[in-house]
C-alpha cells in the first residue's frame, strides 16, 4: 500500500523474517533426493518414485460438563508418511486393497512415524531415512508378490497403477490459531450450566476447538507444496430419557474457518434452548410404526443421503477393489439417477452463503490441485472422484486423493453438491408430498428434519445397504396436513432403489457441514443439497433401551421447573451434531 512511497534506501530493512517452514521443506528435499540417487539393493530395481508428507496438527480442545471444565489441552505434534514405489506407472508395486494383508510381513522393528516438533532438519531427515529404507524393501516384496500374482489371476481389466500428475510448487501463507482460551473456557461454562436446566437432560457436554493441519508434501517428480487449513469446531450434545426408558439426543456442531465466523453467545444460548424444547417434546411423542411411503427430507437430510447412497459409491479406488459391490462400476453413460438431479464434488469453492464449507481444499493429500468433478449430469454417470491411483473411465487424478495424518491417501469426497434441475418451492414441496400421500391412499406422510448422520456398506460382504439417523420426524396427516412428531425411527434401504424413487426437489439449498470417516481415515466434507421429495422412503424401528433412569434428582434441582412453553421447532435445526457420515 504504502511502499510505493518508501525511498529505495529502505527496502533492505522490510526484508522478511525467513519462513522457517521452508527448512522443513528443504531438508525432505534433500533427503529425497539422496534416496532417489543411491537407495537401491543390487540386483533389483531402484525406485521410480518417492513421496513425503509432513503432518503437523496444533490443536486447542476443551470441553464442559454440567456447568464445569472438563478437559483442557492444546497440543502440536507431527508425523511423516513415506511413500516409495517400485516398477513404473504402468505396473508398480502398491498392493491392491485386497492384497494388503497377504504381502504384509511382520518385523521385529518398524521406524516411528513421529517427527520432532522443533524445526531440526537433520532429525527430520533422519525420520525419513529409516522409514524410506523400510519403505523401499516393503515395496521390492510387493512387487515380486504382485508380478508372481499376475501368473495365476485374472483381472477384470488392466488399469495403470499410478498415473503422472502435474508438477505443484505453492507454499501457503502461515496461519495461526486466534482462540482466545480463557474466553473459551468461560463461554463454555456458561453454556454448559444453562443445559442444566431441563429436567429431561441426564448428561451434556459442550466443546470447542480449533484445529490447524500442516502439510509439507515433496516429491521425486519435482512437487513442493505447504498446505494450511484451520478448522473452528463449537458443539454442544444433549442426552435425555423418555418416561419409557428410551434414550434422546439433541445437539449441534458449528464449523468456521475463523474464530469470528461461529455465533455470538445470544445465538448459541437460542440454539440450546431450542434443542431442549426439542428433547422435552421428544420425550411426551409417541412411538413410530415401521413405515414406507412418500416422505420429505430436508436440505441436511438429503445431504448425508447422496454422501452415503451415492458419493461413497462413486470413490475411485472401490472400482478396482473385488471386495466392493463396484454398484456403478462400467456404468459411465448410463442413467443411474432421475433425469433431473445432477451430482458433482467442487473442493475449490470455500463458502457458500456465508457458510465456511468444511471440505474445501486447495491441494489434496498427494499434492495434486483440486477441481471440480462431474459425477452425475441429469442423471447420467459421467464419472468418478479419483485420487492418482487410476480407475477404469478416470485414469487422471481430479484432485480427491485424502487422508488422515499418515494413512495412504484414497479418493474421497470433499464439498458435495446435489442439484435439481426444476426446483420447486418449499410450500408446492410439501403440497406435492400430501397428494402423493392421498394417491398412494397412507394415512400420513413423513417430513424429516434433522439427521445426525449415517453409514453404508458398500462391499460385497452383506447388503449394498445404508442406514440414517432421523432425530426430528414428522408425521404429516393426509387429510388435516396436521404435523405429529415422532421417534424412535431409522431411515434404512437399498440405494438404487431409494434413489430412483425421487419425485422433486425444493429451490433452497442447505449445508451439512462434519467429518466423514473411511478407509483413509476421517476427513472433512461437506453437502450442499436442496429438501426432496420420495416417492417411498422405509423407515423401521430403532433400539430401545428400557434402562431405567436416576432415582434421585439432579443434585442442583431443589424444584421442579416448568415446561417450555415454546412449541418444538419445526424448521431445519441448521448443522447437525457432530458425527461422522
Amino acid at each position: 500500500m504504502w511502499t510505493h512511497l518508501m525511498p529505495l534506501l529502505l527496502l533492505p530493512a522490510l526484508t522478511a523474517a525467513p519462513d522457517p517452514r521452508a527448512s522443513l521443506l528443504d531438508a525432505m528435499e534433500v533427503e529425497l533426493q539422496r534416496n532417489l540417487k543411491g537407495l537401491k539393493l543390487e540386483g533389483y530395481d531402484a525406485p521410480y518414485f518417492i513421496n513425503y508428507r509432513l503432518v503437523e496438527r496444533a490443536e486447542v480442545e476443551l470441553e464442559a460438563r454440567f456447568g464445569a471444565i472438563v478437559s483442557d489441552e492444546a497440543r502440536t505434534q507431527r508425523k511423516v508418511a513415506v511413500e516409495v514405489r517400485v516398477g513404473d506407472y504402468r505396473f508398480d508395486s502398491r498392493p491392491s486393497p485386497e492384497d494388503e494383508d497377504l504381502f504384509y510381513t511382520p518385523r521385529e522393528y518398524t521406524p516411528s512415524k513421529v517427527a520432532p516438533i522443533d524445526d531440526h532438519p537433520q532429525a527430520l531427515r533422519g525420520a525419513l531415512w529409516l522409514l524410506t529404507d523400510e519403505a523401499y524393501k516393503e515395496a521390492l516384496q510387493s512387487y515380486l508378490q504382485k508380478k508372481a500374482r499376475k501368473v495365476a489371476t485374472v483381472k477384470d481389466k488392466q488399469v495403470d497403477s499410478f498415473s503422472k500428475a502435474p508438477v505443484a510448487r505453492e507454499i501457503a501463507p502461515p496461519l495461526a490459531l486466534e482462540m482466545d482460551s480463557a474466553a473459551a473456557r468461560a463461554l463454555a461454562r456458561r453454556l454448559s450450566a444453562r443445559i442444566r436446566r431441563s429436567e429431561v437432560v441426564l448428561d451434556s457436554e459442550v466443546s470447542l476447538s480449533a484445529i490447524r493441519e500442516r502439510v509439507f508434501i515433496v516429491n521425486s517428480e519435482g512437487t513442493r507444496v505447504i498446505n494450511e487449513a484451520v478448522i473452528y469446531q463449537l458443539g454442544f450434545d444433549v442426552l435425555g430419557q423418555a418416561p419409557d426408558g428410551m434414550y434422546l439426543f439433541q445437539g449441534e456442531t458449528l464449523y468456521g474457518r475463523g474464530w469470528g465466523e461461529l455465533p455470538d453467545e445470544a445465538t448459541l444460548e437460542a440454539k440450546i434452548d431450542r434443542a431442549l424444547v426439542n428433547i422435552e417434546a421428544l420425550a411426551r411423542a409417541p412411538m413410530a410404526d415401521p413405515y414406507t411411503g412418500p416422505a420429505i427430507l430436508e436440505p441436511e437430510a438429503t445431504g448425508v443421503f447422496f454422501h452415503e447412497t451415492i458419493g461413497h459409491r462413486l470413490e475411485g479406488e472401490r472400482q478396482n477393489n473385488d471386495e466392493e459391490g463396484r454398484t456403478f462400476k462400467g456404468q459411465i453413460g448410463l442413467l443411474i439417477l432421475p433425469e433431473f438431479i445432477s451430482v458433482y464434488d467442487d473442493p475449490t469453492i470455500q463458502a457458500l452463503n456465508g457458510v465456511s464449507l468444511n471440505g474445501a481444499y486447495r491441494y489434496d493429500t498427494e499434492g495434486v490441485a483440486a477441481r471440480r468433478a462431474e459425477l452425475v449430469t441429469r442423471g447420467v454417470l459421467k464419472g468418478f472422484l479419483t485420487s492418482r491411483t487410476p480407475v477404469e473411465g478416470g485414469q487422471q487424478s481430479n484432485g480427491h486423493g485424502r487422508a488422515m495424518g499418515t494413512r495412504p491417501a484414497t479418493a474421497r469426497m470433499g464439498n458435495l453438491f446435489v442439484e435439481g434441475a426444476a426446483p420447486i418451492s418449499r410450500a408446492a414441496l410439501r403440497a406435492r408430498l400430501l397428494e402423493e400421500v392421498r394417491a398412494q391412499g397412507k394415512p400420513y406422510g413423513l417430513i424429516i428434519r434433522d439427521i445426525t448422520g449415517g453409514s453404508t456398506n458398500t462391499s460385497t460382504y452383506g447388503y449394498q445397504a445404508f442406514k440414517g439417523t432421523p432425530r426430528m420426524v414428522y408425521r404429516i396427516d393426509a387429510q388435516t396436513g396436521e404435523e405429529t412428531l415422532i421417534r424412535g425411527v431409522e431411515m434404512v434401504g437399498t440405494p438404487l432403489t431409494v434413489v430412483s424413487k425421487i419425485i422433486a426437489t425444493s429451490d433452497e439449498v442447505g449445508i451439512f457441514n462434519g467429518f466423514c470417516g473411511a478407509e483413509s481415515g476421517y476427513v472433512p466434507v461437506s453437502a450442499v443439497a436442496p429438501a426432496t421429495l420420495f416417492k417411498e422412503v422405509e423407515l423401521q424401528r430403532t433400539h430401545k433401551d428400557k434402562q431405567r433412569g436416576p432415582i434421585l434428582p439432579a443434585p442442583w434441582r431443589t424444584q421442579p421447573t416448568t415446561q417450555p412453553t415454546t412449541q418444538p421447532t419445526t424448521q431445519p435445526t441448521t448443522q447437525p451434531a457432530t458425527q461422522p457420515i
